[in-house]
């Protein structure tokens, strides 16, 4: 990842977004992003949606997935994980 001292790029906000959601990214790195949404309205978009569905999935429970879902989602990642 190239990263500039003053300022985080779009593409640097995609490979960021997961720390800073989670409060990981240092304070420094932290502050170049959010200045980075301030003049940005995509990456607004961007980190917004991603931060509604990191809770819409944190709502659901293994009893709310049908069982042929749960089975074919398992098969993918396992699948996934061969290639």
């Amino acid at each position: 990842m190239a990263e500039s001292a003053d300022h985080v790029s779009c593409q640097e906000v995609v490979e960021l977004v997961t720390d800073y959601l989670e409060g990981a990214l240092p304070g420094d790195r932290t502050a170049l992003f959010e200045q980075h949404l301030n003049f940005c309205e995509g990456c607004v978009w961007y980190v917004d949606e991603l931060r509604t569905t990191v809770s819409r999935l944190g709502e659901i429970r293994e009893e709310h997935v049908p069982p042929d879902t749960r089975e074919r989602l398992l098969r993918a990642f396992r699948d996934w994980n061969r290639s």
